[in-house]
């Protein structure tokens, strides 16, 4: 029992946080076999997002936990019309050149705007109107915002800052609101001596409008010059015309704006249906990020029991994040945090080392938009931290050898960082804003960190100490894990091949076409073997449990036979080096392990190696996930396959009461037939994959650490916490 226990809660608990996990984008795609149903569980830990996919083009969208059964065709994905040949698409003169004016550019093209159609794309509507609120807290004119998530799939958006201007535009000869709520490109955030705003998210004018041509009903409601202004749009374009009245006696000095819409159905392809958690995420982050602000979110429900409620503010800023991130690791010091502002700039950041931690942790915002991709602020961290830890080793002679200097990933073993800053104009790469560009921004980072870093170190001698300490180890750890990697190279040497002995390659050597299962066992390997299509697909099997690399450092991690395999096998570079994608030898590389307690430990045990190893696998989309049947049900020459015990049941009502039919219920990949195993798992045109990608790093950081650290106490908590998830009489104890 005691045995068990743990990787059954840790499998349970995995299994069920995908459903509520507050940083997922629960995008689907799905083809299913002629004889399967549509009602499929996934088990799945919670840190990534998994739109499934499938080389059939059908969609399903998904209710918080249950899969819906209402398939929508991919038009806004793509249109057959391309694709069929008619006089008219061969045809091409002025008549076919299309002219896109005020906002049809955004109903044509949304994806280009809000990412996707699905749900990413429908939460990012929601960020993009509390950027604007948040906006309005960087120029100093509002501290509050508040959230609503309504019962009808609404949204409301109220902050206390200016509001937005009224009066006639002299340009559109409209208000200045209907003016950004109808224009694309019109905003006060260009910069300059027009710009209404000195530091800001926005920079293309295109958030408000774009979110108003998405919505099939939009309500706006501004308070300033003590009257209340409001109007009411639809697909970007106006209903009413702007009205407004004079506002009570006490309430004259109200200001602020009010946003709720309603987001538009004939554009998203899943249902319109908000998730609490998801949007719970950002806020926090903003709050962090904000510290003068207050934030609260509310979802209201018809079943008042159900309705949520929170409120973020976080007086201590970055430092509180960074606490938050570590809560569940072993710090080395206190966190350490400063604030500088150099020509124009504002540098804010908050550091903190732990002892228990192998890797790095760098978060990077700038004007409170997450720059996941990083950019010269970042650079210039890295930069500075190393440098400086350097140079302050030598002068304390704790690092006495000459030739030796401790790179950047040794120094930033263990650490957790969160830096933002602040800029007039910032470059940002798209309207995405994934990479922040501006070269001054480095020179000022680079400068602030080393001043701020060197005086804290100096009047902290044992926290340099400790850090330098940690960072030599990493150092040893490094140089014994480039002795065992040159062993492994010296052994593959002897070989016909450097490839590991067990793996079934594939005859295809293009990457882009080839993909790789990594499964559980020899038993399954030698079904996978047998079934899959020897051209494009290739087999590793994995013997038993691969290493918890959360736990150990790289020394250990590169004599584990099995990492071993896995790193040469995929053609995966040393880690810390910056990632090629053209040497990884299969771009799709997918997850799997039987559909019971110890498949989902491997499977967590896999992605925690390729999260702290290779993240980038998890940008690039290499990440994928098979799921296999539990059950198949015979039925005179038919057969089905079920993913769960609910479609199991759902099928059974579907056959008469006398109708005679018989289970069999799946125990690991082993037990099933190659022909099996090709019918439901491994055929392209059937089979059910789930992409994996990390939508929100620092949360994924902390399940991880959580889940696979050394800390149980937090581990012990947090499963505590999610019990409520667990349907007891599934537990397999």
């Amino acid at each position: 029992m005691g045995v068990l226990l743990k990787p059954a809660l840790l499998y349970y608990y995995t299994r069920r946080m995908a459903a509520s996990c507050r940083f997922l984008s629960s995008s689907f795609a799905s083809s299913f076999h002629s004889q399967t149903t549509a009602s499929t569980f996934f088990p799945l830990s919670a840190p990534l997002s998994f739109p499934l996919i499938t080389r059939r083009r059908i969609r399903f969208s998904l209710s918080n936990r249950n899969l819906a059964q209402n398939f929508v065709c991919p038009r806004a994905f793509m249109s057959t019309e391309a694709f069929q040949e008619t006089k008219s698409s061969k045809a091409y003169g002025s008549e076919q050149i299309q002219v896109l004016e005020g906002l049809d550019p955004v109903r044509k093209r949304p994806g280009m705007y809000i990412g996707s159609t699905g749900l990413r794309g429908l939460h990012h509507l929601v960020y993009e109107i509390l950027d604007n609120a948040i906006d309005e807290a960087q120029a100093g004119f509002a501290t509050k915002v508040d959230i609503i998530l309504l019962a009808d799939n609404s949204v409301s958006i109220t902050d206390n800052g200016r509001g937005i201007p009224t009066d006639l535009h002299p340009v559109t000869k409209k208000s200045s609101l209907e003016t950004v709520l109808t224009v694309l490109h019109a905003g006060g955030k260009f910069g300059g001596s027009s710009s209404g705003y000195s530091v800001s998210g926005g920079l293309h004018g295109v958030g408000l409008s774009v979110v108003n041509a998405l919505s099939e009903a939009l309500e706006v409601t501004v308070w300033r010059d003590g009257k209340e202004f409001s109007q009411k749009y639809s697909r970007g374009k106006p209903v009413t015309s702007l009205i407004y009245h004079e506002l009570p006696t006490g309430f004259k000095h109200r200001m602020g704006t009010q946003i709720r819409f309603w987001p538009d159905r004939e554009v998203f392809t899943n249902a319109i249906q908000f998730d609490y958690n998801t949007i719970a995420g950002r806020v926090r982050e903003l709050a962090f990020l904000n510290p003068e602000v207050t934030i609260t979110l509310k979802k209201e429900d018809t079943d008042s029991e159900k309705s949520q409620y929170n409120e973020y503010c976080y007086a201590g800023g970055l430092v509180e994040y960074v606490k938050w991130l570590n809560a569940d690791k072993k710090p080395l010091h206190d966190v350490f945090g400063f604030r500088i502002e150099s020509d124009g700039i504002t540098i804010d950041a908050a550091l903190q080392w732990c002892s228990d931690v192998y890797s790095d942790t760098m978060l990077g915002y700038a004007n409170s938009i997450r720059t996941i991709d990083g950019g010269t602020h970042i650079d210039g961290m890295k930069a500075s931290l190393t440098r400086t830890l350097n140079n302050l080793g030598k002068k304390s002679k704790i690092i006495k050898e000459k030739d030796i200097s401790l790179s950047g990933e040794h120094v930033r073993e263990g650490l957790t960082c969160v830096i933002s800053v602040k800029v007039p104009n910032p470059e940002f790469e798209g309207q995405t804003k994934t990479r922040l560009g501006n070269p001054e921004v480095r020179k000022v980072v680079d400068q602030s960190v080393q001043e701020s870093l060197t005086e804290y170190l100096e009047l902290h001698p044992d926290v340099l100490d400790s850090i330098l300490s940690k960072a030599l180890t990493a150092l040893k750890a490094a140089l014994a894990a480039k002795r065992a990697r040159e062993l492994v190279r010296q052994k593959t040497v002897l070989k016909s091949s450097s490839l590991p002995g067990k793996l079934a390659d594939c005859s295809s050597t293009n990457p882009e076409e080839s993909e790789i299962f990594i499964v559980e066992g020899d038993s399954a390997g030698g079904s996978a073997k047998q079934g899959r299509d020897r051209r494009f697909q290739a087999i590793l099997p994995l013997r038993g449990k691969i290493l918890n690399i959360e736990r150990k450092d790289e020394a250990a991690m590169y004599k584990n036979e099995e990492i071993q395999n896995l790193i040469l096998g995929l053609g995966l570079g040393v880690k810390g080096e910056d990632f090629k994608k053209e040497a990884l030898r299969y771009h799709k590389i997918i997850i799997l392990t039987d559909a019971d307690v110890d498949g989902a430990h491997i499977r967590t045990l896999l992605l925690t190696f390729f999260f702290r190893y290779q993240k980038a696998l998890f940008d690039e989309g290499c990440i994928y996930v098979g799921v296999p049947p539990f059950y198949k049900v015979d039925r005179g020459k038919k057969t089905y396959y079920c993913y769960d015990d609910s479609e199991l049941k759902k099928l059974q009502s579907s056959f008469p009461p006398n109708a005679s039919y018989n289970i069999q219920r799946f125990k690991g990949l082993g037990e099933m037939m190659p022909v099996q195993l090709w019918e439901t798992t491994l055929n392209p045109e059937t089979r059910l994959l789930k992409q994996l990608k990390v939508e929100d790093a620092a949360e994924a950081n902390v399940v991880f650490s959580s889940l696979m650290g050394t800390r149980v106490d937090i581990r012990k908590e947090l499963i505590k916490n999610s019990a409520n998830m667990v349907s007891l009489d599934q537990l397999d104890i």
